[in-house]
């Protein structure tokens, strides 16, 4: 029996030359990454609603739109109703290497800048360092009351019932949990989970704390505690 594939992330590759987009793939299967091929915009906003990747390199000149207003469409969804994620990391790989470009793309939101032609190793070392910015620290479990939260292996159980979590709602907890009975300001969760700049995203986080909270305790909806008019804290029960 062949071993099983293990991937270490799934991206999104938005590339028009087929040239490219094909080496591009073809180099990060074989460091074993996942890859969904996008030649267009279009294609690379369906992946990121569809599929969850876990980060995007992102072409700037597309056939059917400019590439930082790929950005911007994902960076300003709220989570919800476009069902992108507004934190997905990504990385620009653009031939234009001017300053200015340079410093349009970091403020449009891209977590990195690589300018064309570029070493793969030097992609495949900026993907890792991008993804380990991203990744909650992983620590061991933690108790609060009957919750048990174990990041290492993302499982959550109250009372010994596993309960199963969106890839958000259990970001949220992990937040939740770091600090236990600390009352977070909805502006640090919508930063610390989804990575919003300004506070006005509040329905997103409502809604996911809503259904954290249903599915940790169905009956009596304890553990996430909405303190009115500040944000939520993580209770004992």
């Amino acid at each position: 029996m062949l071993p099983a594939r293990q991937e270490i992330a799934r991206l999104v590759i938005c590339e028009d030359d087929p040239l490219t987009l094909e080496l591009l793939c073809d180099h990060l299967l074989a460091d074993r990454y996942g890859v969904l091929p996008a030649p267009t915009a279009s294609d690379a906003l369906r992946h990121c609603r569809f599929n969850q990747p876990d980060l995007m390199l992102l072409d700037l000149s597309l056939p059917d739109a400019f590439g930082l207003d790929v950005l911007r469409e994902i960076r300003e969804a709220d989570g919800i109703e476009k069902r992108f994620d507004p934190g997905l990391p990504v990385i620009v790989l653009s031939g234009r290497g001017d300053h200015t470009d340079r410093i349009r793309g970091l403020e449009a939101g891209a977590d990195d800048y690589l300018v064309k032609p570029f070493v793969h190793g030097e992609l495949r070392a900026r993907i890792a360092a991008v993804l380990r910015r991203r990744e909650p620290r992983r620590e061991g479990p933690s108790r609060i009351g009957e919750l048990v939260v174990d990041p290492a292996r993302r499982r959550v159980n109250v009372g010994g019932r596993e309960v199963r979590l969106a890839k958000k709602e259990f970001t949220l907890l992990l937040v939740l949990a770091g600090d236990p009975t600390r009352v977070f300001s909805k502006q640090e969760l919508l930063q610390a989970a989804w990575g919003f700049r300004s506070p006005n995203q509040t329905r997103t986080l409502d809604s996911h704390a809503s259904r954290l909270r249903r599915k940790l305790d169905p009956e009596h909806g304890r553990f996430v505690q909405n303190v009115w008019g500040v944000g939520y804290r993580l209770v004992d029960g």
